[in-house]
């Protein structure tokens, strides 16, 4: 699978074979496109009582637990649509010159930042510093920033100097603990897991069916998962951040959309047509690695119809009502 990525050739995959993984520790922060930021710091406020962690430029940077874990919410650049901009990830003893090297074993090169008139495609398989932060695409042009686990977007050297945080004025209806794992569609998923098991030195978690597996973060908890179709070669089209999901204090499915409701969400009626501010629930059967009878997993979008997926804090992707049963990683 690994020879299957593009612009990797062959020497590539040997010395893939050898390279150092990149010591990834958590999923740590992620940055959304919004239409309105006032707007959405408001709703996301609301719903969650964050308070705000740090300011870059017009970004404004919401607190997830106590932090230094946030997400970002930036207006649109021109061309852009609502959605995720890119997934932030943590790395033990974070040296952003090492990290590039070790990025470089499997496939990704140094290159100049993207210029606005590069597409998310022309990114693939590269690596640059911009405003001082480290970024990288992967093969289908999907976006990642790797910082240090203090990482706070804030300034200094390993920008994890931030101002006493901004309260909210509301304490939210729900309670943040962490982040629980992004779903991204792409066009080869096989490829997706073979590249990130290998360069973040990771395994597989759980399965959510026989080709659905998820990589672990590290804890036992946090993962990442790759969806999507099975196609070689190079893609005609970037992969596609779908959402984050969150875990929560006090998990309930009906008191989530019975707050959901209360707050102007309406329920979902027809899956093929989510549109912004509606909240619905999955069940994830046995076929897909779920309990019998199903296990719940709450979904709602935002005002932009950008999806959010919240969880009990044991959920690792697996097994039982709570989606908590994963085998121990080794």
């Amino acid at each position: 699978m690994l020879q299957s990525l593009p612009f990797l050739p062959l020497a590539g995959c040997a010395l893939a074979q050898q390279a150092t993984p990149v010591a990834v520790r958590k999923l740590h922060f992620f940055d959304i496109r919004v239409s309105d930021v006032e707007r959405s710091v408001n709703f996301y406020q609301d719903l969650f009582g964050a308070p705000v962690q740090a300011r870059q430029g017009d970004s404004v940077l919401l607190r997830i637990g106590s932090g230094p874990r946030f997400f970002s919410i930036s207006p649109l650049a021109a061309g852009e649509r609502p959605g995720f901009h890119h997934i932030g990830l943590s790395v033990e003893n974070f040296d952003a010159q090492r990290v590039q090297d070790e990025l470089a074993g499997f496939g990704v090169m140094p290159a100049p930042a993207p210029s606005a008139a590069d597409s998310r495609l022309d990114m693939a398989m590269r690596s640059w510093r911009q405003d001082g932060q480290l970024f990288f695409a992967d093969a289908e042009g999907v976006r990642y920033q790797l910082a240090d686990e203090s990482y706070c977007g804030g300034s200094g050297a390993l920008g994890n100097l931030c101002p006493a945080p901004e309260p909210a004025s509301t304490d939210g209806l729900f309670t943040l603990m962490d982040l629980s794992h992004f779903t991204t569609f792409l066009a080869n998923r096989d490829r997706a897991n073979a590249f990130y098991t290998r360069a973040f030195g990771k395994q597989f978690q759980a399965y959510q069916g026989p080709t659905s597996p998820v990589i672990g973060v590290g804890d036992g908890i946090q993962f990442l998962m790759y969806v999507g179709g099975s196609e070689p070669g190079i893609p005609a089209n970037p992969g596609r951040i779908d959402h984050v999901s969150f875990t929560m204090e006090n998990f309930s499915v009906d008191g989530i959309l019975a707050a959901l409701t209360d707050y102007g969400l309406r329920a979902r009626v027809d899956p093929g047509n989510t549109q912004a501010l509606m909240h619905w629930v999955s069940m994830r059967m046995p076929n897909r690695g779920g309990a019998e009878g199903g296990t719940p997993e709450v979904y709602f979008s935002d005002p932009d119809g950008i999806r959010i997926q919240l969880q009990d804090p044991g959920y690792c992707g697996g097994g039982g009502y709570l989606g908590d049963q994963c085998p121990p990683l080794a």
